[in-house]
């Protein structure tokens, strides 16, 4: 369960958690609930509610007993029973389900319009009946009194099907090219459709006639608008008693409307230009819930104030309030159906009246989200505490790219790994204070204690006298390396030392490094100074002044050439001594085969007689044929060979005649003769 607050409005998401896999045994799902702390606040109201891939739509049975929701993939029904709180049937569709009513006070009458322009009816049993419209629909809204179902879709018409008659009666002829939603009025039964050019078509079903049409496109641009990206088409439609009605649009505005003005009340924009996907009313608070597929919405619908706000991690498909309560839920692009309970609305239903007890218990006392009594540690101070043991254990609560540990744990274990460390701490600030007094002091120059070369490279830089002369001239000072705190890292943490024996800086040196011999000597003055002063050595990877004149003597591209020529060299040094290695460990076994028993050994007569038949000529090879009693072979007039077996005097000879086979030009291997008595 998840808890946040938006306007000071405690909202719960009863649905965020983990879920248990279906085929962990119940002695598994135990431990799990027992170790990890997710799984035991997770609160399942309803099990399996849940759809394989997404969910679509989403609806209560007026009885509030059962929750049907619609979804793929495969295209499913799905019917809950909030007294067992568990799934109820399941039945698969032929196609996706645009739209589902329910027509009864239960779940024994539904009606689902499909993506293929089939309508089809289920009762209690199942499927029922089906029939098909002239045009895809988009929606449909039952009449109650005439038993008159409305379609609206990719059509000017609006098709009716009477449910008593059992035929399509005349159509509903709209000025608009096509229609998306439409709703009924529940008190004096006006039916209304909201058109793709932004209007909305007011009809009574008892003339069939058309009373009356409302503009939103008009009024749902903001003042001084000059530029419109698309015209706004409705997308929503609900009344609300006899007299107010909302209309949503697909650029995300909310238009409250009173039938007897053609002007709107109120305007509510979204702000995120996403049409409007749901509408509802809640009577008590005076509150309009609407929803588009990023965020919902609860506002005023006398001021539009919003009262509070919910933004699920995936988009919305559809919203449904259960009937009087603070609950609610929304089919998303997921495969699980959220469930959202608000007690500022309402109370909980009467199936899970515990959730009002739950949520006082957590009201009285509130969790803290500041960790002050832990401490956070990454990984590698687990690795310098010695405690990458803990890791998985209740002791170590994870938390982005580390761990959360109590403060007490951690100071007893700082002191046990490094007990001298209040000594180091209180050395450093002394030292620390001793520099901070010196910086008031006349500056000498001073070699740092990492980068000494660099350091002495832009030192003389720095005070290079032609480089002094055109700073004057452009009229900026500009800052030294050195003097910059932000390299001031540069030279003091050992990790950013050069490493002068790296492929790179063996590679590139020879180029950044080539300067005139005079700031070579100065550099080499400088350094020797620096050393006689401070009783220091000369500076690790410093070359010698021979050798530096005669490096002095190359160019720098010959020295790139040999550098690069000893890096293959050491490189091919390597992969000798690995394979030395290699060798040297390896350790070489013989292979011994066992003979059966009732064999020769005979491989080697056999490569000799073998060898010695290659070396034979075709004559010889013929002969040896003849001798040893292999088939003669002649050619035929369809292009086949005729073979003749010849049986030896040794065999038993069969009575009757030899029978002649046929056999094609790419057959080989050997051939059995059979006898016809």
């Amino acid at each position: 369960m998840q808890i946040s607050s938006v306007n000071d409005v405690k909202i719960y998401n009863l649905s965020y958690g983990k879920s248990l896999p279906e085929w962990l045994s119940d002695r598994k799902k135990r431990q799990l609930q027992k170790k990890d702390v997710d799984i035991q606040r997770r609160i399942e109201l309803i099990q399996d509610f849940e759809m394989p891939t997404v969910c679509t739509s989403i609806k209560v049975s007026r009885d509030g007993q059962f929750i049907l929701a619609a979804g793929t993939y495969k295209p499913r029904i799905r019917c809950y029973d909030t007294y067992q709180l568990s799934l109820k049937f399941e039945r698969c569709l032929d196609s996706d389900v645009v739209a589902f009513d329910i027509l009864s006070d239960d779940y024994s009458k539904l009606v689902f319009l499909h993506s293929d322009r089939y309508v089809e009816f289920h009762s209690q049993h199942g499927y029922y009946y089906k029939t098909r419209i002239p045009k895809f629909g988009r929606d449909f809204s039952y009449h109650y009194p005439s038993c008159d179902l409305f379609f609206v879709g990719t059509s000017s018409e609006v098709f009716r099907l009477n449910l008593e008659q059992g035929r399509f009666l005349n159509s509903l002829q709209t000025d608009a090219l096509e229609n998306n939603v439409c709703d009924i009025n529940p008190i004096h039964h006006l039916f209304a459709t909201g058109t793709s050019e932004g209007r909305v078509e007011c009809w009574d079903p008892r003339v069939r006639n058309r009373v009356g049409i409302l503009d939103c496109a008009l009024s749902s641009l903001p003042e001084g608008a000059e530029y419109v990206p698309s015209l706004p088409a409705i997308s929503a439609l609900k009344f609300n008693g006899s007299l107010t009605m909302a209309a949503g649009t697909s650029t995300g505005q909310v238009l409250l409307y009173d039938l007897r003005s053609n002007q709107p009340l109120l305007v509510k924009d979204h702000f995120y230009s996403l049409p409007i996907k749901s509408l509802h009313f809640h009577d008590k608070l005076d509150l309009i819930v609407s929803a588009d597929s990023k965020i919902i919405k609860i506002w005023n619908k006398d001021t539009g104030k919003v009262f509070s706000s919910i933004q699920p991690q995936t988009n919305i498909n559809d919203v449904c309030i259960y009937p009087n309560t603070g609950m609610l839920f929304t089919a998303n692009e997921d495969p699980k159906m959220n469930t959202f309970y608000i007690p500022a609305l309402g109370p909980a239903p009467r199936w899970c009246s515990f959730l009002d007890n739950l949520t006082e218990e957590l009201e009285e006392s509130p969790e803290s989200t500041v960790y002050d009594d832990y401490k956070f540690v990454t990984r590698k101070d687990l690795e310098n505490l010695g405690l990458s043991h803990l890791v998985g254990s209740s002791l170590l609560r994870a938390y982005m790219h580390g761990y959360f540990m109590d403060i007490r744990l951690y100071h007893k274990v700082k002191t046990m790994a490094n007990p001298f460390a209040y000594e180091e701490y209180r050395k450093d600030k002394i030292r620390q204070k001793i520099e901070e007094s010196r910086t008031q002091r006349v500056q000498i120059k001073k070699l740092p204690k990492v980068n000494k070369e660099l350091a002495l490279k832009l030192m003389e830089e720095g005070d290079d006298e032609a480089e002094l002369a055109s700073r004057k001239k452009k009229g900026k000072a500009l800052p030294s390396i050195l003097g910059d705190d932000r390299f001031k890292v540069m030279f003091e943490n050992p990790e950013y030392q050069v490493d002068e024996h790296s492929e790179e800086f063996r590679l590139l040196n020879p180029i950044v490094s080539k300067v005139g011999q005079k700031r070579k000597k100065k550099l080499r003055l400088l350094a020797q100074q620096v050393a006689a002063d401070e009783e220091e050595e000369e500076p690790e990877g410093r070359a010698s002044s021979e050798e530096e004149s005669s490096d002095d003597d190359k160019s720098w591209v010959e020295e790139v050439r040999e550098q690069r020529r000893l890096l293959r060299q050491e490189d091919r040094d390597r992969q000798r001594q690995r394979r030395k290695e290699v060798d040297r460990n390896t350790v070489l076994q013989p292979q011994f085969y066992q003979i059966k028993a009732g064999e020769e050994f005979r491989s080697f007569n056999d490569m000799a007689r073998k060898q010695r038949l290659q070396k034979a000529s075709l004559e010889d090879r013929l002969k040896l044929e003849e001798h040893t009693g292999t088939s003669n072979m002649a050619d035929t007039a369809v292009g086949s060979k005729q073979l003749t077996f010849t049986l030896k005097k040794g065999e038993r000879r069969h009575h009757g005649p030899l029978k002649t086979f046929l056999i094609d030009h790419g057959s080989h291997g050997k051939f059995k003769a059979r006898h016809n008595k």
